[in-house]
Protein backbone atom coordinates (compact mmCIF):
# COMPACT_ATOMS: atom_id res chain seq x y z
CA UNK A 1 0.00 0.00 0.00
CA UNK A 2 1.26 3.65 -0.75
CA UNK A 3 0.24 5.44 2.11
CA UNK A 4 1.34 8.47 0.49
CA UNK A 5 -1.39 8.49 -1.58
CA UNK A 6 -3.81 7.60 0.67
CA UNK A 7 -2.87 10.98 2.50
CA UNK A 8 -2.87 12.96 -1.02
CA UNK A 9 -6.58 11.52 -1.36
CA UNK A 10 -7.87 12.77 2.15
CA UNK A 11 -6.53 15.80 1.44
CA UNK A 12 -9.07 16.51 -1.65
CA UNK A 13 -11.53 14.98 0.32
CA UNK A 14 -11.12 17.08 3.58
CA UNK A 15 -9.18 20.88 2.51
CA UNK A 16 -10.76 23.55 1.25
CA UNK A 17 -11.14 23.98 -2.69
CA UNK A 18 -8.50 27.05 -2.51
CA UNK A 19 -6.21 25.00 -0.49
CA UNK A 20 -2.60 24.00 -1.43
CA UNK A 21 -2.83 20.20 -2.67
CA UNK A 22 0.25 18.04 -2.11
CA UNK A 23 -0.42 16.56 -5.94
CA UNK A 24 -0.62 20.34 -7.48
CA UNK A 25 2.93 21.28 -5.84
CA UNK A 26 4.97 23.41 -8.56
CA UNK A 27 7.99 20.44 -7.66
CA UNK A 28 11.73 20.98 -6.29
CA UNK A 29 14.75 22.69 -7.97
CA UNK A 30 16.24 19.00 -8.29
CA UNK A 31 13.27 16.20 -9.22
CA UNK A 32 13.19 13.08 -6.57
CA UNK A 33 11.86 9.96 -6.12
CA UNK A 34 8.10 10.16 -3.98
CA UNK A 35 7.75 8.96 -0.95
CA UNK A 36 5.93 6.10 0.18
CA UNK A 37 4.86 7.60 3.13
CA UNK A 38 4.80 11.17 3.60
CA UNK A 39 3.48 13.61 0.97
CA UNK A 40 6.16 16.20 -0.75
CA UNK A 41 5.45 19.07 1.63
CA UNK A 42 5.98 16.20 5.12
CA UNK A 43 8.95 15.23 4.11
CA UNK A 44 9.91 19.23 3.82
CA UNK A 45 9.05 19.45 6.90
CA UNK A 46 10.97 16.61 8.14
CA UNK A 47 14.19 17.47 6.32
CA UNK A 48 13.85 21.11 8.35
CA UNK A 49 13.20 19.31 11.46
CA UNK A 50 16.21 17.08 11.26
CA UNK A 51 18.40 19.98 9.77
CA UNK A 52 21.64 21.46 11.94
CA UNK A 53 20.61 25.06 11.47
CA UNK A 54 16.64 24.51 13.14
CA UNK A 55 18.92 22.96 15.90
CA UNK A 56 21.12 25.66 16.25
CA UNK A 57 18.29 28.01 16.90
CA UNK A 58 18.08 27.20 20.57
CA UNK A 59 20.91 28.74 20.96
CA UNK A 60 20.11 32.25 18.85
CA UNK A 61 19.26 35.55 20.26
CA UNK A 62 14.96 35.92 19.92
CA UNK A 63 14.80 39.60 20.98
CA UNK A 64 16.98 39.86 24.53
CA UNK A 65 20.90 39.18 24.45
CA UNK A 66 22.30 36.48 27.02
CA UNK A 67 19.34 36.81 29.31
CA UNK A 68 19.77 35.33 32.76
CA UNK A 69 16.72 32.97 32.78
CA UNK A 70 15.17 29.91 31.27
CA UNK A 71 12.31 31.63 30.44
CA UNK A 72 13.39 33.81 28.17
CA UNK A 73 12.37 32.79 24.41
CA UNK A 74 14.89 31.94 21.92
CA UNK A 75 15.03 31.90 18.20
CA UNK A 76 13.78 28.34 18.55
CA UNK A 77 10.79 28.76 20.78
CA UNK A 78 10.01 31.55 18.87
CA UNK A 79 9.72 29.32 15.62
CA UNK A 80 7.87 26.17 17.38
CA UNK A 81 5.14 29.16 18.53
CA UNK A 82 4.72 30.02 15.16
CA UNK A 83 4.48 26.90 13.90
CA UNK A 84 1.58 26.21 16.39
CA UNK A 85 -0.25 29.45 15.73
CA UNK A 86 -0.21 28.83 11.97
CA UNK A 87 -1.33 25.13 12.01
CA UNK A 88 -3.96 26.20 14.30
CA UNK A 89 -5.26 28.70 11.72
CA UNK A 90 -4.94 26.31 8.96
CA UNK A 91 -6.30 24.06 10.32
CA UNK A 92 -9.60 26.45 10.88
CA UNK A 93 -9.38 27.02 7.39
CA UNK A 94 -9.05 23.47 5.90
CA UNK A 95 -5.94 24.91 4.23
CA UNK A 96 -3.11 22.56 4.27
CA UNK A 97 -1.35 22.40 7.50
CA UNK A 98 1.79 20.15 6.46
CA UNK A 99 2.74 22.98 4.07
CA UNK A 100 2.00 25.68 6.74
CA UNK A 101 4.06 23.72 9.36
CA UNK A 102 7.07 23.03 7.27
CA UNK A 103 7.40 26.84 6.41
CA UNK A 104 7.20 27.85 9.67
CA UNK A 105 10.17 25.39 10.79
CA UNK A 106 12.23 26.97 8.33
CA UNK A 107 10.80 30.66 7.91
CA UNK A 108 13.80 31.87 10.49
CA UNK A 109 17.18 29.34 9.76
CA UNK A 110 19.02 32.22 8.37
CA UNK A 111 18.80 34.23 11.19
CA UNK A 112 22.38 35.52 12.82
CA UNK A 113 23.46 34.90 16.27
CA UNK A 114 22.41 37.67 18.96
CA UNK A 115 19.33 38.31 16.64
CA UNK A 116 18.53 41.43 14.69
CA UNK A 117 21.60 42.69 15.81
CA UNK A 118 24.10 40.53 13.78
CA UNK A 119 21.40 41.03 10.73
CA UNK A 120 22.20 44.82 10.80
CA UNK A 121 25.27 44.65 11.10
CA UNK A 122 25.95 42.20 8.58
CA UNK A 123 23.66 43.74 5.92
CA UNK A 124 26.81 46.54 6.21
CA UNK A 125 29.33 44.54 6.00
CA UNK A 126 28.62 41.93 3.28
CA UNK A 127 28.38 42.91 -0.87
CA UNK A 128 24.94 42.97 -1.55
CA UNK A 129 23.53 43.30 1.73
CA UNK A 130 21.64 40.52 3.90
CA UNK A 131 18.45 39.47 4.87
CA UNK A 132 18.01 36.55 7.09
CA UNK A 133 14.83 35.75 5.13
CA UNK A 134 16.95 35.37 2.05
CA UNK A 135 19.68 33.57 4.01
CA UNK A 136 16.69 31.30 5.48
CA UNK A 137 16.18 30.29 1.96
CA UNK A 138 20.03 30.17 1.08
CA UNK A 139 20.39 27.79 4.06
CA UNK A 140 17.74 25.26 2.91
CA UNK A 141 18.79 25.70 -1.31
CA UNK A 142 22.62 25.35 -0.10
CA UNK A 143 24.08 25.39 3.01
CA UNK A 144 22.56 22.71 4.59
CA UNK A 145 23.35 18.89 3.57
CA UNK A 146 25.75 18.36 0.23
CA UNK A 147 23.08 20.56 -2.38
CA UNK A 148 21.06 21.76 0.38
CA UNK A 149 17.60 19.50 1.31
CA UNK A 150 16.15 19.94 -2.05
CA UNK A 151 12.67 21.58 -0.74
CA UNK A 152 9.07 21.90 -3.35
CA UNK A 153 8.47 25.50 -4.36
CA UNK A 154 5.59 26.01 -2.26
CA UNK A 155 8.09 26.15 1.22
CA UNK A 156 10.40 27.91 -0.81
CA UNK A 157 8.53 30.78 -1.33
CA UNK A 158 6.55 30.85 2.09
CA UNK A 159 9.93 31.39 3.79
CA UNK A 160 11.47 33.26 1.32
CA UNK A 161 8.56 35.62 2.02
CA UNK A 162 7.61 35.72 5.39
CA UNK A 163 8.46 38.99 5.78
CA UNK A 164 8.86 42.20 4.05
CA UNK A 165 6.45 43.91 0.79
CA UNK A 166 6.06 41.01 -1.16
CA UNK A 167 3.50 38.06 -0.34
CA UNK A 168 3.90 34.50 -0.70
CA UNK A 169 1.96 33.01 -3.19
CA UNK A 170 0.12 29.83 -1.01
CA UNK A 171 -2.60 31.05 1.25
CA UNK A 172 -0.70 28.61 3.93
CA UNK A 173 2.47 30.90 3.41
CA UNK A 174 0.67 34.03 3.97
CA UNK A 175 -0.99 32.71 7.57
CA UNK A 176 2.76 31.92 8.74
CA UNK A 177 3.44 35.70 7.52
CA UNK A 178 1.13 37.14 9.99
CA UNK A 179 1.68 34.60 12.60
CA UNK A 180 4.90 35.17 13.38
CA UNK A 181 4.05 38.95 13.76
CA UNK A 182 1.56 37.57 16.06
CA UNK A 183 4.18 35.77 17.86
CA UNK A 184 7.24 37.96 18.24
CA UNK A 185 4.66 40.35 18.95
CA UNK A 186 3.00 38.62 21.88
CA UNK A 187 5.85 36.75 23.13
CA UNK A 188 8.33 40.09 22.75
CA UNK A 189 5.60 41.68 25.17
CA UNK A 190 5.85 38.48 27.91
CA UNK A 191 9.81 38.68 27.68
CA UNK A 192 9.96 42.40 28.20
CA UNK A 193 7.51 42.27 31.17
CA UNK A 194 9.97 39.01 32.88
CA UNK A 195 12.83 41.35 32.46
CA UNK A 196 11.44 44.92 34.09
CA UNK A 197 12.07 46.36 31.01
CA UNK A 198 8.32 47.74 30.69
CA UNK A 199 5.47 46.78 32.80
CA UNK A 200 2.18 45.75 32.42
CA UNK A 201 0.45 49.16 33.10
CA UNK A 202 2.76 50.58 30.26
CA UNK A 203 0.69 49.11 27.31
CA UNK A 204 -1.27 50.77 25.38
CA UNK A 205 -5.00 50.75 27.15
CA UNK A 206 -6.54 51.79 24.14
CA UNK A 207 -5.01 47.96 22.41
CA UNK A 208 -5.33 45.99 25.41
CA UNK A 209 -9.16 47.14 25.70
CA UNK A 210 -9.86 45.53 22.21
CA UNK A 211 -7.14 43.00 22.32
CA UNK A 212 -7.18 41.69 26.04
CA UNK A 213 -5.32 42.33 29.29
CA UNK A 214 -3.56 38.83 28.98
CA UNK A 215 -1.13 37.28 26.87
CA UNK A 216 -3.53 34.23 26.11
CA UNK A 217 -6.49 36.74 25.62
CA UNK A 218 -4.70 38.90 23.18
CA UNK A 219 -3.12 35.78 21.14
CA UNK A 220 -6.82 34.38 21.31
CA UNK A 221 -8.45 37.91 19.76
CA UNK A 222 -5.51 37.70 17.04
CA UNK A 223 -5.95 34.32 16.07
CA UNK A 224 -9.97 34.53 15.87
CA UNK A 225 -10.15 37.70 14.13
CA UNK A 226 -7.58 36.12 11.31
CA UNK A 227 -9.75 33.39 10.98
CA UNK A 228 -13.05 34.69 10.53
CA UNK A 229 -12.16 37.41 7.96
CA UNK A 230 -9.69 34.66 6.31
CA UNK A 231 -12.82 32.62 6.04
CA UNK A 232 -15.21 35.14 4.82
CA UNK A 233 -12.79 36.90 2.20
CA UNK A 234 -11.43 33.13 1.21
CA UNK A 235 -7.64 35.81 1.59
CA UNK A 236 -5.61 35.21 4.46
CA UNK A 237 -6.19 39.25 6.67
CA UNK A 238 -6.67 40.58 9.66
CA UNK A 239 -9.97 43.21 9.80
CA UNK A 240 -8.92 46.74 9.20
CA UNK A 241 -9.69 47.60 12.89
CA UNK A 242 -7.57 44.63 14.64
CA UNK A 243 -4.62 44.97 12.08
CA UNK A 244 -4.37 48.77 13.39
CA UNK A 245 -4.69 48.10 16.70
CA UNK A 246 -1.73 45.17 16.59
CA UNK A 247 0.33 47.77 14.36
CA UNK A 248 0.26 50.42 17.21
CA UNK A 249 1.06 47.20 19.64
CA UNK A 250 4.12 46.57 17.34
CA UNK A 251 4.78 50.21 17.47
CA UNK A 252 4.80 50.61 20.96
CA UNK A 253 7.24 47.56 21.44
CA UNK A 254 9.80 49.35 18.82
CA UNK A 255 9.78 52.31 21.23
CA UNK A 256 9.85 51.12 24.54
CA UNK A 257 11.50 47.60 23.99
CA UNK A 258 12.96 46.59 20.22
CA UNK A 259 14.80 50.13 20.18
CA UNK A 260 14.80 51.96 23.39
CA UNK A 261 15.25 49.67 26.67
CA UNK A 262 18.75 49.12 28.29
CA UNK A 263 18.32 45.63 27.39
CA UNK A 264 19.38 46.95 23.77
CA UNK A 265 22.42 48.36 24.92
CA UNK A 266 24.62 44.83 24.72
CA UNK A 267 24.08 44.88 21.19
CA UNK A 268 26.81 47.39 19.78
CA UNK A 269 28.96 44.74 21.69
CA UNK A 270 27.21 41.95 20.18
CA UNK A 271 27.73 44.12 16.79
CA UNK A 272 31.42 44.77 17.47
CA UNK A 273 31.75 41.00 17.89
CA UNK A 274 30.31 40.09 14.79
CA UNK A 275 32.04 42.68 12.77
CA UNK A 276 35.19 41.59 14.16
CA UNK A 277 35.18 37.76 13.80
CA UNK A 278 33.70 38.45 9.90
CA UNK A 279 36.84 40.96 9.18
CA UNK A 280 39.26 38.44 10.63
CA UNK A 281 38.05 35.34 8.35
CA UNK A 282 38.06 38.02 5.85
CA UNK A 283 41.67 38.98 5.93
CA UNK A 284 42.90 35.28 6.84
CA UNK A 285 40.40 32.68 5.27
CA UNK A 286 43.46 29.97 5.76
CA UNK A 287 41.79 29.56 9.35
CA UNK A 288 38.29 28.99 7.96
CA UNK A 289 37.68 25.24 8.72
CA UNK A 290 38.55 23.16 5.93
CA UNK A 291 35.50 22.39 4.55
CA UNK A 292 34.36 25.69 4.38
CA UNK A 293 37.40 26.97 2.54
CA UNK A 294 36.73 24.33 -0.53
CA UNK A 295 33.91 26.55 -1.27
CA UNK A 296 35.93 29.83 -1.98
CA UNK A 297 36.09 27.47 -5.72
CA UNK A 298 32.61 28.76 -6.20
CA UNK A 299 31.78 31.11 -3.88
CA UNK A 300 32.76 34.39 -3.41
CA UNK A 301 35.01 34.81 -0.44
CA UNK A 302 32.65 37.51 1.39
CA UNK A 303 29.88 35.38 1.02
CA UNK A 304 31.13 32.41 2.37
CA UNK A 305 32.27 34.27 5.29
CA UNK A 306 29.02 35.71 5.31
CA UNK A 307 27.60 32.15 5.85
CA UNK A 308 29.69 31.08 8.07
CA UNK A 309 29.46 33.99 10.92
CA UNK A 310 25.37 33.66 10.28
CA UNK A 311 25.84 30.52 11.12
CA UNK A 312 27.10 30.75 14.13
CA UNK A 313 24.97 30.54 17.41
CA UNK A 314 25.43 32.93 20.23
CA UNK A 315 27.89 31.13 22.50
CA UNK A 316 30.04 29.63 19.46
CA UNK A 317 30.72 33.81 18.51
CA UNK A 318 31.50 34.55 21.95
CA UNK A 319 34.07 31.65 22.27
CA UNK A 320 35.70 32.11 19.13
CA UNK A 321 35.85 35.50 19.76
CA UNK A 322 37.87 35.10 22.52
CA UNK A 323 40.06 32.35 21.18
CA UNK A 324 41.09 34.47 18.48
CA UNK A 325 41.46 37.66 20.05
CA UNK A 326 41.76 37.39 23.99
CA UNK A 327 45.34 36.28 25.10
CA UNK A 328 45.49 32.98 26.63
CA UNK A 329 47.65 32.24 29.82
CA UNK A 330 50.77 31.00 29.33
CA UNK A 331 51.14 27.42 31.47
CA UNK A 332 54.91 26.70 31.88
CA UNK A 333 55.91 22.89 31.60
CA UNK A 334 57.57 21.75 34.98
CA UNK A 335 60.97 20.43 34.37
CA UNK A 336 61.77 16.94 35.36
Amino acid sequence: MDYRETIEENEKKVLASYATFSTNSKGRLRQEEECSIRTCFQKDRDRILHSKAFRRLKHKTQVFISPEGDHYRTRLTHTLEVAQLSRTVARALNLNEDLTEAIALGHDLGHTPFGHAGEAVLDKLVPGGFHHNFQSLRVVDYLERPGGLNLTQEVRDGIENHTGDKAPFTLEGRIVKICDRIAYINHDIDDAIRGEIISQSDLPYDSLEILGFTSNSRINSMIFDLITTSKESKDIKMSDGIRETVNRLRKFLFRKVYIGSEAKEEESKAMFVIESVYDYFRKNHDKLPVDVQTLLDTIPLERVVCDYVAGMTDRYILDLYRDIFLPKPWSFRREE
